[in-house]
């Protein structure tokens, strides 16, 4: 993926401030349930337990999901908003659900998980962070664990958002401390109006060394 051509990205103030105004429901990347993509691959995989956690959780409905199926879940967000609110969401609907205000990069998580979801988070980081951020999540996970990756695809032709991700990107970063078992174009599914952003789903087993 070409560096020179990547959108700016945005400071820890700019989260803070779209989860400090407003309603998270008007959000563009808010969606009410679980993820289909990711609600597919856990079906799949008969998923309804073991340690689970929800990066960048931002509204908090894949963290509220994830509890809903059975899983314990730890959610995570660098917005002090957002937790709030992520929180009450959970106990509206009388979840049990740890969380963590954490920014990923400076990572205070000592908890390792049989799952890791990304919804959304790796995307925002710029081209030479990326790496960082896969020794950081490969030693969140435990030996075996999945990570739930899903980002922006280099289909994407709108001009704004996060950055755009090649599936090749994702084979040479993630391998080395992972295998990569499938990686496919799908859409992030929105509750808002409009064409669905095209999306990258990957999913990625750590390795057992």
């Amino acid at each position: 993926m070409s560096k020179k051509n990547e959108n700016p990205v945005r400071e820890p103030s700019t989260w803070e401030s779209f989860y400090r105004g407003g309603e998270v429901e008007s959000l563009p990347w808010y969606y009410p349930g679980l993820d289909p993509d990711f609600d597919a691959e856990l079906d799949s995989r008969g998923v309804r337990s073991g340690e689970a956690l929800d990066l960048c959780t931002g509204p908090g409905t894949q963290a509220a999901a994830l509890a809903e199926r059975g899983l314990s879940v730890t959610a995570t967000d660098i917005s002090r908003s957002a937790i709030r609110k992520a929180a009450r969401l959970a106990t509206e609907r009388g979840l049990t659900i740890v969380f963590r205000q954490n920014d990923i990069m400076d990572n205070r998580l000592e908890q390792i998980f049989d799952f890791v979801i990304d919804r959304g988070c790796y995307h925002v980081f710029a081209f030479e962070q990326r790496q960082k951020y896969v020794a950081i999540v490969a030693g969140l996970l435990k030996p075996g664990g999945i990570l739930l990756l899903k980002c922006f695809s280099n289909r994407e032709g709108r001009r704004d958002g996060p950055q755009r991700i090649a599936p090749a990107e994702i084979k040479r970063l993630f391998s080395l401390e992972f295998e990569v078992e499938s990686i496919r174009h799908t859409v992030f599914q929105s509750a808002s109006d409009g064409p669905e952003p095209k999306a990258l789903f990957s999913i990625l087993k750590k390795r057992e060394r």
